[in-house]
């Protein structure tokens, strides 16, 4: 019975003994090689781990086991570490034989070696990583990366719909909601009845003129006509479930030109009337104030017969009376 026992520095040293790639890798005989399958009797004393499931999807708040199976090793009590990978940051989850951060309450170590997660939020979506050390074996260290999704329903949408809109003028109805996962696609209903993605696709939608975007959930119309009156609503949809907002009535009312216009022009009208009004109040003298305030003083009549004369001595005048015979 033999053991060749190599590392990548004794590689030099295995030439015409065998191959070694990685690490440190024994090989033992425990039956006879069978004639054209040199590597039948061997058997490799390295720590191995395997996965009933790499990618398991769960709704939140329900239970996931993360499979984690030692499929062969010779040691007989290997360290087992759990790590979350989430957003380029990581973080233990099953540390030195015991849970970590808020995994205390919620998670348990199940056969040794697989994760349990007993009640899962959306924020456990993550890639989970296993990591087995058996110092027993030449190959001491395995890992293996689980990939996590909880899925979130969608809560209701919230909807936006204009209440009136003139013949022939454009529309855009909004609908969104930002708590499901995966995120949510989305569809309206016109008085019950589903929309397809454009009306030209659809004959019973050929006097309309309506696009529907299913990723942002707006609908457009491009130019609205009386049939599209109505009650219009929106259903918010992912793996989880789906969610619906209340119904929104719109009304398309005719844009009235004539009476628009007759309109203005009773307005500019009543302005004019009103204009001439004030100003035949002014001239005929109903808003002079005929009020005095203080004391008023009436400039003397001058007497005939008298001139005045102004004199140097600040302005004093002095009269000089003439008799005309």
């Amino acid at each position: 019975m033999w053991d060749l026992r190599w590392n990548k520095k004794d590689q030099r040293e295995s030439k015409g003994k065998g191959t070694c790639y990685s690490f440190c890798v024994a090989w033992l005989p425990f039956s006879r090689a069978k004639p054209g399958n040199r590597r039948t009797g061997y058997r490799i004393l390295a720590v191995e781990l395997t996965s009933s499931n790499t990618k398991p999807v769960v709704q939140e708040f329900q239970r996931v086991e993360l499979s984690c199976i030692i499929k062969s090793t010779t040691t007989s009590n290997p360290r087992i570490e759990w790590k979350k990978i989430r957003g380029g940051e990581t973080s233990y989850v099953f540390f030195e034989n015991k849970m970590q951060g808020d995994f205390v309450t919620r998670a348990e170590i199940l056969s040794r070696t697989s994760l349990v997660i007993k009640n899962t939020t959306r924020m456990d979506t993550a890639t989970y990583r296993c990591e087995v050390a058996a110092p027993d074996d030449a190959n001491i260290v395995d890992e293996i990366n689980i990939q996590l999704t909880v899925q979130v329903k969608p809560v209701t949408p919230r909807c936006r719909v204009p209440k009136a809109v003139p013949v022939g003028k454009t529309a855009t109805l909004h609908c969104h909601e930002n708590e499901g996962y995966p995120e949510s696609t989305y569809s309206w209903y016109h008085n019950s009845e589903p929309l397809p993605t454009d009306s030209k696709s659809n004959p019973k939608f050929h006097n309309s003129s309506f696009v529907l975007n299913p990723g942002t959930g707006t609908l457009v119309f491009a130019a609205v006509h009386k049939g599209d009156t109505g009650r219009y609503y929106c259903i918010a949809t992912n793996d989880a479930g789906s969610a619906k907002c209340e119904e929104q009535e719109m009304e398309i009312y005719d844009l009235n030109i004539g009476g628009i216009v007759g309109g203005v022009l009773v307005v500019v009208v009543v302005l004019v009337l009103i204009t001439l009004g004030i100003c035949c109040a002014y001239r005929r003298g109903y808003f002079v104030n005929t009020k005095q305030t203080g004391k008023s003083y009436k400039t003397p009549a001058k007497p005939d017969g008298v001139n005045y004369i102004q004199t140097d001595d600040e302005g004093d005048f002095r009269h000089k009376s003439s008799f005309v015979i």
